[in-house]
């Protein structure tokens, strides 16, 4: 497993994104987050295909910290089932990575 991962969810407006970024940022859940937006979604919900403009959020943190921040996004999100993935970061510059564990309180994989 990677040491650091990015974490993307989505959500309906910039005012909701912003919250959901800074929120996190705030409670060193995350080193940076970044809003994306508006993209359109076209999604199957409630058996219906549904198309709906949306604001992404990418997180940049420690993979230790995934649970929390995850456990965070669900507790602040409007959605009841928010979108939460997360990806590895396989490469990175070594100061940056560095930063993401600095900023975070999860400190990288170490813990």
């Amino acid at each position: 497993m990677a040491d650091h991962i990015t974490v993307l969810t989505t959500t309906d407006s910039r005012e909701a994104a912003e919250a959901l970024a800074r929120s996190a940022v705030e409670a060193r859940l995350a080193a940076c987050a970044q809003v994306d937006g508006p993209i359109t979604s076209v999604y199957r919900w409630e058996g219906a295909v549904r198309t709906d403009q949306e604001w992404r959020v990418l997180y940049k943190l420690p993979a230790a910290g995934y649970a929390a921040l995850e456990e965070h996004v669900r507790a602040a999100h409007t959605y009841d089932v928010p979108e939460i993935i997360a990806a590895e970061i396989t490469r990175g510059s070594a100061a940056y990575l560095a930063w993401l564990d600095d900023e975070t309180v999860n400190r990288g994989s170490a813990g």
